[in-house]
């Protein structure tokens, strides 16, 4: 049992405890060691038992609950508050806006014991009948609950990216990989997949023994071209079948609607015969265009590009030459600024640019203006011992609700460079966010926009933005913006980059790394980056690094 997991578990207690209105010092208790836990730089199961107890923020009553779960893989005073808390009180946890206190009152005030009841008292407006339920939370909640029902069974790309080489692998082994493809939305590189998609040369007859194993999926659907399945992780796998041709099935089952009806009006008469081929590069072949790429078949505007022989070489993972926003140990980091500039060494990276949170941000640690003055006396040391490697001296600095920056001007000049971001207030209307990020924009001294709508992928929708305006304003005032690369943000979204790219603003792929293995998220930053028709030299993190050098001197 990794950390994590046993972080999560005393997380999962403290919030239980509180449903059941336990004593808030116990629960406290236990919420503080999920936190201290999980950012153990080791592993516990590989501490010595009699170790555990003076590791910081174990104590006696947390060390023997950890010593338990090494020994057992359970947790038995979690357990008995999970079967004595109604399953749909448990799941009210994933509802955005209400805590483990609200639910006590939803569960023990209000008699409701599942999400569905929830939703339906919000309908009735019977949640501000009760304390800490004003008619703003209960709209809010309301909100929240349609968004988590709406998004059940839907997943990030990254995390079917882990699953897909076992399901890939499953199927070439049964029915050889000549008859397998994998197409649909995974092909295009969607952002979020409700389900999984691959062609499969092979009639129903054959295809449906494989999946009669000792746990079986759920067989959803059946008809005469196709089987759809409900894995266990609530995944659904579509499996399109026959033997038909296998460029037209790759062909149609990949592209979005908008492209095939654009491709078909540009060409009428669809040649799907020629060469063998696993792909259906054939088509474009026969219609004496370049290939185009599966992630770039959203709309027909690609269509005439390549028809003109204007397809861009699109940006690759192994141009990205640095790590900027990044976040060390000394705001909501796990690791030192040394050994972050270390693992950029290691994976030939140029710089690494450190941008902890700035002092608004008093739940990630943010820096004091002192704080700032040991970091960069540190990073200069750094520097000295690294050479030629660089660190570059940042901070994601908050926009306040007013759109003023959480430092003043003297302060933020003191940085290489600035990263404005939003992290408060994230509930208002879109008149209220431009507001704030023209401000920001407009401040001499930011140089990238961070996450530019808040979102976070299947769990917050993120405040309303007008694009263009925003791009509008970075142009005219030279500011860079980012393209979030962790998987839940991938922020600003990728139908905007070729307007950012007409009015020559430059995006930033970013990983908002707070440990080391979040440097691999930049490869989920490229592809979303594909997506929009990037090319390297629009990305400031492929600038090498007297580029990026220059690129600072020139936007002082």
């Amino acid at each position: 049992m990794d950390n994590s997991v046993i972080a999560d578990n005393f997380s999962m207690l403290a919030k239980l405890m509180d449903i059941h209105g336990e004593n808030s010092f116990k629960t406290k208790t236990y919420a503080i060691a999920a936190f201290n836990i999980e950012k153990l730089p080791l592993p516990l199961k590989n501490t010595p038992r009699d170790q555990l107890f003076s590791v910081k923020g174990i104590g006696q009553s947390v060390g023997h609950k950890v010593v338990e779960m090494l020994d057992s893989g359970t947790l038995e005073i979690l357990s008995d508050y999970i079967n004595r808390t109604p399953a749909g009180v448990i799941e009210m946890l994933n509802i955005k806006g209400i805590g483990p206190k609200k639910i006590n009152t939803i569960w023990k005030e209000m008699d409701i014991e599942s999400i569905g009841e929830l939703l339906y008292a919000c309908n009735e407006n019977r949640l501000t009948l009760f304390k800490g339920f004003g008619e703003k939370t209960q709209k809010n909640v309301q909100e929240a609950i349609e968004f988590y029902l709406q998004n059940q069974g839907n997943f990030l790309f990254s995390e079917i990216n882990e699953v897909f080489p076992s399901i890939d692998g499953y199927l070439k082994k049964i029915f050889l990989p000549a008859k397998v493809s994998v197409t649909g939305k995974y092909r295009r590189h969607e952002l979020t997949l409700d389900e999984l998609e691959f062609i499969v040369l092979e009639e129903n007859e054959k295809v449906k023994p494989a999946f009669q194993t000792a746990q079986p999926p759920e067989l959803l659907e059946e008809n005469e071209t196709g089987l759809l399945y409900k894995l266990k992780n609530g995944l659904r796998l579509r499996l399109y079948t026959g033997i038909d041709n296998r460029a037209k099935k790759l062909f149609y089952t990949t592209g979005n609607p908008e492209f095939i009806a654009g491709f078909e009006k540009a060409f009428p008469s669809l040649s799907f015969e020629g060469r063998e081929s696993e792909d259906d590069e054939i088509v474009f072949e026969n219609a004496g265009i370049p290939f185009i790429p599966p992630f770039l078949r959203e709309s027909d505007e690609i269509i005439e590009e390549a028809k003109n022989k204007k397809l861009p070489p699109l940006i690759q993972v192994e141009d990205v030459k640095a790590i900027i926003h990044s976040h060390s140990n000394w705001s909501d980091g796990a690791n030192t600024i040394e050994e972050m500039a270390v693992e950029c060494i290691r994976r030939k990276l140029e710089y690494l640019v450190i941008s902890d949170h700035s002092k608004a941000a008093a739940y990630a640690n943010g820096l004091s203006e002192e704080r700032i003055r040991e970091q960069h006396k540190y990073v200069d040391e750094l520097n000295k011992k690294l050479a030629p490697f660089k660190i570059f001296k940042s901070i994601e600095c908050d926009i306040l609700n007013d759109g003023s920056m959480d430092y003043a001007n003297n302060i933020l000049a003191t940085f290489d460079l600035v990263i404005a971001s939003i992290h408060s207030n994230l509930k208002m209307n879109e008149e209220k966010a431009m507001s704030r990020l023209i401000r920001a924009i407009e401040n001499p001294y930011t140089t990238i926009l961070g996450h530019m709508t808040g979102r976070l992928l299947l769990s917050r929708n993120g405040y309303l933005v007008d694009h263009k305006k925003i791009i509008d304003a970075c142009s005219a005032n030279r500011v860079v913006i980012e393209l979030n690369a962790h998987p839940r943000r991938l922020d600003m979204d990728w139908k905007w980059i070729r307007y950012a790219m007409e009015k020559n603003v430059l995006i930033s792929i970013d990983p908002d790394a707070h440990y080391l293995d979040g440097f691999d998220d930049i490869k989920y930053g490229v592809l979303a980056a594909q997506k929009g028709g990037l090319v390297k030299e629009s990305n400031l993190s492929s600038f090498s690094l007297n580029q990026f050098e220059e690129f600072l001197l020139n936007k002082q």
